[in-house]
Formats: structure tokens, C-alpha cells, sequence
């Protein structure tokens, strides 16, 4: 085990989320702790052994520690800390009689460290071992394991990424979380502080070593996760033959998708800003339903890049029910609204720039559940401190639109994996395949609606001019009632569809959604194209005088 060990800090303080004052964790409610032959329920400890990266708060513990008689060994720089505070602490080669070699690659995988480690205190054979070879018990193991993760996520080269790959430190871990009926497991400052705590009551039990040793599994876990699907990445295998994902929890919830079903909400490591990197400034805690909206309308808005102006995105179970671009946000907000106020009563508003007062002076005049922005002038954070129930959040930016990435579903038995949709129409994608062309606006316009089309439940058609929707149909079991639904709610709210583009997210597989589409008042038609019946649908267009662009790209959302 070499000595630039990495801290797996927690999530509250690696993202600077407020998400972990709402978080009550399940190990709260330990049950007790089930029956491990001959371990004791209390172990005052003799001895720690300690190697870490971070040494945020280490000479206090270590003083804590040394206070409560325990002696301490450990490594490299962090021998040196604790030494260069003046407390007395030993060298692991001290105990191994072998010396650091090999660039540090080994220095703890040796039977004096895993001995005292892994010994049974109670058991004849095990303590005949370690009295026959000087093995002394350890009995509270403090290791960060090496910064992989961090490594890669600042993109270092392939032998960096490697020699990041700890192997002493995983494991030591296991050694000691498997005889967790004597040994306390630390991996993170916050499991230190336990022990600390629990030194008070004069040693710790078997029920915090458990819950301990469950901790250091999952992150060890966690760790050859991320190892793994480097390697595969490395070897450009997109599905290797496993496939391991984690996550640390962020916060549990009252309940999931209906009040009978539980949930959590864990975060991956390094996420895309989003819900996940969101600091909530005020609010109620995000529920299961909040969290998965939310994440939809900023995944929506992103596609907007800010540099082009304000755009807003109005979420409701999932679903845009307005989307616009404007010359302000409050504008950008106001011709979102207009396409469907009745729908966002109690909807998700995101935006894809700062935060303004003016925005969310109109944003208040309804029940709003979440506002998400990358940032906020604290003028408008003063306008939604009025609204106490209303749920803000900053993520400190926008996720990148084109990135790629896995996307995960649970099926019975297993789970799907897939990349990401990060297609992106531009002008030059389109083929126009009617024989009337498309003006400039029209091509705008279709290029919108197919942007935001990309973001509705299937089936999903979109109206929409000048940079805002008209009319949404979303989740509808044949085109033809989308398109029809989606001009049903544009007459609701006085919004005319004369002249219009109408996207629709897949191909139509008959003429009638596009007829319909037409009477309703569109002019330009985009969709993917690809269908048997691509000809007739083409001579509909042409005989209504439509122009119509195919993209050669589906963008299904189920």
C-alpha cells in the first residue's frame, strides 16, 4: 500500500449539495446485530492501523485515539502527520520487518498486517498463529483507497489510471470488514468519527462493526465498478459480459412512485450536472416524482444553448407542456405558459440561464413544485423565499446535451442497458422530400418542435412557431390521436396552428396523423422518415401543399 491514498469523501462535501440535510439513512434503524460465535458485543481496541490521502481531521483523531490507549501504525505521510504532531505512532515495516518496494505497490500484503487483521481472537488455532509469529490483533483499520475515480474523471493517461488502481487498500478492507466480530472497517472520515464517538462508551460494538463492514464492502465494490468499466471502456466494449454500476445514496425518501412503494435516490460518481450536483436552496425534500420530473425538463432545456438566449421548459409527469425560447427568460417563461397553463399547475419549470428576478416574480403567480437553473441572482431567490413549499435548485451548469453515457431500465429479472439519445438535428441533416421547399422559419420552426419531440413520451407529435410550442400529444397509442390531442389543447388556450411545423418523433406509418396535422393548420412536417408507406405519406404532403423534411433519425422516448 503506497501513501497517496485518495479520500472517498462523502457526497454533501465532494459536490457541496444540501441534499444530505434531507437525508435519513436506512442505517438508522439497525437491526441487532445476528449471532457471530464467540465475538464479543464491546471491543475496547488496543490498536489502529492507519494509511490515508486526506488527513483532513487526522492528528485530532489520532490524539483521540492515543488518548484512549490505543497505539497507532501507519504509512508513509501519514506516519509523518501523526509523528510531526508529536504522538508516538509506528511504521507498518516496523511490524512486517520488510521495507516500502516496488513504488509502494507493496507494503501492507504481508501475514503480520492481514494476520492481525483477519485473526479470530478467540479461536485456539487463530491465536496459537498469531502468538507462534508475533501477529498482532488490529483492531480499528482507517484506508482511503487510492483516487481512481478521480484520476480518470480528470483524464489521466492509461498508466496513471492503472497505477491508481489500489490493491492493498481493498484488500485490507476485506480483511477487516470479514472479522468485523473484532475489527472496526473505516473507510471515510464520517465512519472515523463513529468510532471516535463510540470510544467514549468505552469501545465499539458488534452492531456498528457490521454496519461498518457492509460499508466498506459496498465501497470496495463500487470501486472495482468504476475499474471495471474503465477497462471496457479502454477495450472499447460497450456490453461486456458483466456489467457492474454504483451509486451512493443521497437521500432516502417518505415513499417511490405511489405512497406504497419505498425509494432512494443514489448519485453515480462524476455525475452531469443535473439533480444530481443540484444544491437545493429552500423547499421541501425532493420526492421520487419531483426527482425524476425535474430531471426530464433539465435534460429538455439543455438542448438550448444559453449563448442563443433564455429558454424555458415546463415539466409535468415527465411531459413538456410548453417549451419557448424568448428575449428574456420572464418572456421565454410567459410563451411556455401560454401553451398549456392548465397542465402546469403544479409542473417543473427549468431554465437554461441564470436565475432572474423578473422570471420568477411571474413564475410565483402559480403553484410551481420545482425551479431548476443553473444558477440564481439572489434577487430572485428572494422573490421565491415567499413560497416555502416551492423547491429551488442550482446546479452550477448544464449538462452537456452531446455527451455520451449509459441510460439503465428494470425489467423482471435483469436490466437494459443503452447509450444515451444524444442526436441532434441540424439544417444540413434534413432532406426535403416534397416538392414545395421550406422557407428560413420553417426550417426553424421544424427544428424546434423535433428538439422538443425528442423529449415526449411516444407517441408525440409537436406544434410549434417562432420558437414556442403550440400544441403537445404525448403517449398516445397510434400518431394520429397525438396529433390530434396536441391541436385539441392548442384551441383550448386560443394559440392559432395556421401556418405551424408539426414534428413528429418517429415515422408515420400512414397518411391520416399527417392529414390531421394539416387540418389542424401545419405547413412543415419533419419526421424521421423510414416507413413502407413513406410514397403515399410524401404524395399527401404534397397534394395538401406541405413542405416535409425527413431526419434519418428516430428519437423515441418510451
Amino acid at each position: 500500500m503506497g501513501n497517496h491514498r485518495g479520500a472517498r469523501t462523502s457526497y454533501a462535501a465532494r459536490l457541496g449539495s444540501v441534499f444530505s440535510s434531507n437525508q435519513t439513512s436506512q442505517e438508522s434503524a439497525v437491526p441487532a446485530a445476528p449471532d457471530y460465535p464467540s465475538a464479543p458485543d464491546l471491543v475496547a481496541p488496543k490498536r489502529a492501523l492507519l494509511s490515508v490521502s486526506d488527513k483532513t481531521g487526522l492528528v485530532e483523531a489520532a490524539k483521540v485515539l492515543h488518548e484512549a490507549g490505543v497505539e497507532l501504525v501507519s504509512t508513509g505521510g501519514t506516519k509523518a502527520a501523526i509523528a510531526a504532531a508529536g504522538l508516538p505512532v509506528k511504521d507498518v515495516s516496523d511490524l512486517t520487518g520488510f521495507p516500502e518496494m516496488m513504488d509502494g505497490r507493496v507494503k501492507t500484503l504481508h501475514p503480520i498486517v492481514h494476520g492481525g487483521l483477519l485473526g479470530v481472537r478467540d479461536a485456539p488455532e487463530h491465536a496459537k498463529a498469531m502468538a507462534d509469529h508475533g501477529i498482532g490483533g488490529i483492531d480499528i483499520l482507517y484506508v482511503n483507497l487510492y483516487p481512481f475515480e478521480a484520476t480518470v474523471a480528470k483524464g489521466g493517461s492509461y498508466e496513471e489510471c492503472v497505477e491508481n488502481i489500489d490493491i492493498g487498500g481493498p484488500a485490507m478492507i476485506r480483511s477487516a470488514a470479514k472479522n468485523h466480530g473484532y475489527v472496526a472497517v473505516c473507510t471515510d472520515p464520517s465512519d472515523l468519527a463513529e468510532v471516535l464517538e463510540a470510544l467514549k462508551a468505552g469501545g465499539t460494538t458488534l452492531v456498528l462493526r457490521k454496519t461498518l463492514a457492509a460499508r466498506a464492502y459496498a465501497r470496495t465494490a463500487a470501486y472495482d465498478a468504476a475499474i471495471s468499466g474503465w477497462f471496457a471502456a479502454q477495450l472499447g466494449q460497450d456490453f461486456p459480459a458483466r456489467k457492474s454500476i454504483a451509486g451512493e445514496l443521497r437521500q432516502t425518501m417518505r415513499y417511490g412512485e405511489n405512497p406504497h412503494q419505498k425509494a432512494a435516490f443514489y448519485a453515480f460518481p462524476n455525475p452531469r450536472p443535473g439533480v444530481a450536483t443540484a444544491t437545493q436552496l429552500q423547499g421541501k425534500e425532493l420526492s421520487y416524482n419531483n426527482i425524476n420530473d425535474t430531471d426530464a425538463a433539465f435534460e429538455l432545456i439543455a438542448e438550448f444553448d444559453p449563448a442563443q438566449g433564455p429558454a424555458v421548459a415546463i415539466i409535468k409527469h415527465a411531459n413538456p407542456c410548453g417549451v419557448a425560447v424568448g428575449k428574456t427568460q420572464r418572456e421565454a417563461y410567459e410563451r411556455a405558459l401560454a401553451c398549456d397553463p392548465t397542465s402546469a399547475f403544479g409542473g417543473i419549470v427549468a431554465v437554461n440561464s441564470r436565475l432572474t428576478r423578473e422570471a420568477a416574480e411571474a413564475m410565483v403567480e402559480i403553484f410551481t413544485e420545482v425551479v431548476i437553473a443553473p444558477e440564481a441572482d439572489d434577487d430572485a431567490v428572494a422573490v421565491f423565499a415567499a413560497k416555502k413549499n416551492l423547491r429551488l435548485l442550482v446546479t452550477g451548469g448544464l449538462p452537456d446535451a452531446l455527451s455520451t453515457g449509459d441510460t439503465f431500465k428494470s425489467v423482471a429479472g435483469g436490466f437494459l442497458v443503452q447509450s444515451r439519445d444524444d442526436a441532434r438535428i441540424t439544417a444540413s441533416d434534413l432532406k426535403i422530400v416534397t416538392q414545395r421547399q421550406p422557407t428560413d422559419e420553417e426550417v426553424r420552426d421544424m427544428l424546434f418542435a423535433f428538439t422538443v419531440g425528442k423529449h415526449v413520451k411516444s407517441n408525440a407529435i409537436v406544434y410549434a412557431r417562432a420558437g414556442q410550442t403550440l400544441g403537445v400529444g404525448a403517449g398516445q397509442m397510434n400518431r394520429k390521436d397525438s396529433a390530434r390531442i396536441a391541436a385539441l389543447r392548442a384551441a383550448d388556450f386560443g394559440l392559432d396552428l395556421k401556418g405551424c411545423a408539426c414534428a413528429s418523433e418517429a415515422f408515420f406509418p400512414f397518411a391520416d396523423g399527417l392529414i390531421q396535422a394539416a387540418e389542424a393548420g401545419a405547413t412543415a412536417i419533419i419526421q424521421p422518415g423510414g416507413s413502407m408507406r413513406d410514397p403515399e405519406v410524401i404524395e399527401a404532403a404534397d397534394k395538401l401543399g406541405l413542405t416535409m423534411a425527413f431526419t434519418g433519425v428516430r428519437v423515441f422516448r418510451h
